[in-house]
């Protein structure tokens, strides 16, 4: 699947996108605390005066192929978009 993150979680992981493989248990799909869980393992390391992506991921918005991400899964083969709350007006 593609992984596209966006504000502060593009600062958090240090990429704008990556492929990500659901392998092993989450072959079938992830539920949003697994993916969350996943992408926290595949960014241990944070770029400097940046956040940790587990204290920016819980705060953000997925959208699953356009669509929120709610009681769904992500599967292999989606676009993901990560957002973090936006302010402003």
């Amino acid at each position: 699947m593609s992984v596209r993150y966006f504000a502060a979680a593009r600062a958090a992981t240090g990429v704008e996108q990556e492929d990500v493989i659901l392998d092993g248990q989450l072959s079938s799909g992830a539920t949003r605390e697994q993916f969350i869980e996943l992408l926290v393992s595949l960014h241990p390391e944070v770029p400097a005066g940046e956040p940790p992506l587990s204290r920016v991921l819980p705060q953000c918005s997925f959208l699953v192929d356009g669509v929120a991400l709610t009681d769904s899964t992500v599967a292999p083969g989606n676009r993901v978009d990560v957002l973090p709350p936006f302010a402003g007006g």
